[in-house]
Order: structure tokens, then sequence, then C-alpha cells
């Protein structure tokens, strides 16, 4: 009877341990999981100081910091429409603790630099929208052109006598290059040149200084210089008008039908980033979006806050990488 009791103490004993052995080996595991993030964490900014992608990236870095309880820090890797960036972050561990802030123009580049292997958002982990914005249409304030039919019939006269309207971008394969494009197929191809410059700033100045006849660019880029008196915006490609320009029109409203564009910013991460790591990031970028100094802030801008699932910003690169591509391909756009 005694040596029943002792096999089935031993038994018992064993069962106990193995069970305490498998809770041990499974609790780091899942602590890890709901302890991310363990350390800072960077975000990698495809684009230079002072853009739109950078802004988006400093406007929420509280927000985010607060949500996620840990220091998050900002890394500018610049270059090749946002590749370089893109490029760390898709070789980065899938920890969650190396983020990526790209831009709508990263689908566009796949297609016009077909041969360096240009990152492919599709394939990294969607996050969410951090925010968007309309693109405006402008000319310089010295411009005889005044309104959008001004500025197509400036478009018939120049090519009348052989020439093209001059029109400026921040670089070959950008958001506004190929919106301009989409634009000149709309106006049955008259011939334009297409000045590119490395980034917004120096296009900018040459506008404004009128040695450009126009230029698309993103709301909040080209809202200082409407503000200032230097530049005169013509159309925007909102659905609705933009609230920081109500007096602007949008595209349809000039005659222009479906011509909505949207530059978009938004927060990945390396593939198969976990779920837990996903849902929780998503989560401190829609609180840190609803914090209203944070919404003046984007508003004053010129541009509106994203937010959102996961999925819905997987779906808002999928469609601009089918958009775009087919634009690049009718209007045979290629780098220089």
């Amino acid at each position: 009877m005694t040596t029943h009791l002792l096999a089935a103490s031993r038994r018992s004993l064993l069962t106990a341990a193995i069970a305490l052995g498998v809770a041990t080996l499974a609790a780091p595991s899942a602590w890890a999981q709901a302890a991310w993030p363990t350390k800072p964490v960077t975000l990698v900014v495809g684009f230079p100081p002072g853009g739109q992608t950078d802004f988006a990236a400093r406007v929420l870095l509280a927000g985010l910091q607060s949500g996620l309880g840990q220091a998050v820090v900002i890394d500018n890797k610049a270059g090749v429409n946002g590749n370089i960036g893109a490029a760390e972050v898709m070789k980065a561990a899938p920890d969650g603790h190396k983020l990526y802030v790209g831009n709508g123009s990263m689908t566009i580049a796949a297609h016009v630099y077909p041969t360096i292997g240009i990152v492919d958002l599709r394939q990294m982990t969607p996050i969410g929208v951090m925010l968007q914005s309309a693109l405006i249409l402008a000319v310089p304030a010295t411009s005889p052109i005044k309104t959008y039919a001004d500025f197509v019939e400036h478009v018939k006269t120049k090519s009348k006598g052989g020439k093209g309207v001059d029109y400026g971008t921040g670089g070959v394969g950008a958001l506004p290059h190929v919106t301009m494009e989409l634009l000149r197929e709309r106006l049955g191809k008259p011939p334009m040149n297409h000045v590119p410059y490395k980034g917004s700033s120096p296009a900018m100045t040459d506008l404004i200084a009128g040695r450009l006849d126009a230029m698309f660019d993103a709301t909040s880029v080209i809202a200082p210089f409407i503000r200032s008196g230097q530049l005169r915006p013509l159309l925007v490609t909102s659905e609705k008008r933009v609230p920081a320009f109500p007096d602007v029109p949008t595209a349809a409203e000039v005659g222009l039908k479906d011509f909505n564009i949207v530059s978009f910013i938004g927060l990945y991460g390396p593939p198969q980033l976990p779920a837990d790591v996903v849902k929780k990031a998503n989560t401190a970028l829609n609180t840190a979006l609803k914090d209203p100094a944070v919404t003046r802030n984007i508003l004053d801008r010129g541009d509106e806050p994203g937010g959102g699932t996961p999925e819905q910003l997987g779906a808002l690169t999928r469609e601009h990488f089918k958009t775009w591509g087919e634009v690049v391909k009718v209007n045979n756009i290629k780098a220089d």
C-alpha cells in the first residue's frame, strides 16, 4: 500500500515538475511580447529633415513615446526616394524596435527605377497612416495665370509656338512629377518640360522667382508660400476643398474629373512583424493623432491627420502601386 502511495506521489511530483518546466519555458516568450518595446524605438525616416515625411514623424513623436512607454528616436536616412531608409528597415529584426516612416512616392519609384532594387512597400508590414494631404497646383504670384482655365490656355499657346511649359518637381518619379504627367495626359499630351530638382525646396525657390511656370506639391509644402503671397494656387486634388484654403477650387470643380490625388505618410515595420507589436504600435499612433494640439498643428499646415487600421494602410499602398504603375507606363516615365 505504501509502495503504491510513494509511486503515486512520485508521478504527481514528476507531472508537476514537467508542467512547471513548460510554463517556465513559455513565460519568457509571452513576457517578451507583452513588454514590447524593451528599448528605444527608432523611426527611420526615408527623407530629409524639414519635409512632409519628416514632419509626420516629429509631430507624432511625443505621442508615440507616451503610448509605447519608451523613447522614440528619429533617424533620417534619405536617398533614392526613400529607398535607403526602407532597405535598412527591411533587413531589421522583426521585433518592432526599428520602424519605417515612408510616403506614397515610394510606390511610384518602384516603377520608375526598375533596375536598382527599389523596396516594394507592399512587402513591409503596414501599421497605420500618419497623415495625408492633397496636392496643390501653383504658379508664381507674378504670373499672368490667374485660374486653371488660364493655365490650360497658357499650355496651348506655348504648344503652338513649339515650346512647352516648364514645371519643377523634387525629383524624377516623385508624386508631383507623375501628377503633372497625368494632367498632361488629360490635356492631350502637349509638350511640357520637366525640371527635376534635388528636393522640393530648390524647385520652390525657382517657381517663386518665375523661372518655372507651374508646380504640383503637397498642400503643406506650398501653404507657407501661398500665405506669404509668393505663390498663387489654382486647384487642389482632394474631393473637397481644403479647410486651410477654402477659396481654392477642387480639380472636379474646374472640370478635371477623377483627379483625386492624395499624398500619404505611412508607418511601416519590417516583414513578419508580430501581430501584437503591430496592434500596440497602431494603438499608440491613433492615440497620438487624437491629441488636439497635434491635430491643430497638422491642419494648420494644410495636411490631414491619418489614423485607421493597418489593413487600411496596406490597401492604400497597394492601390497607389497599381494606379501609378499604369501612369508611369502610359506616359513612359523613366529615371534620367
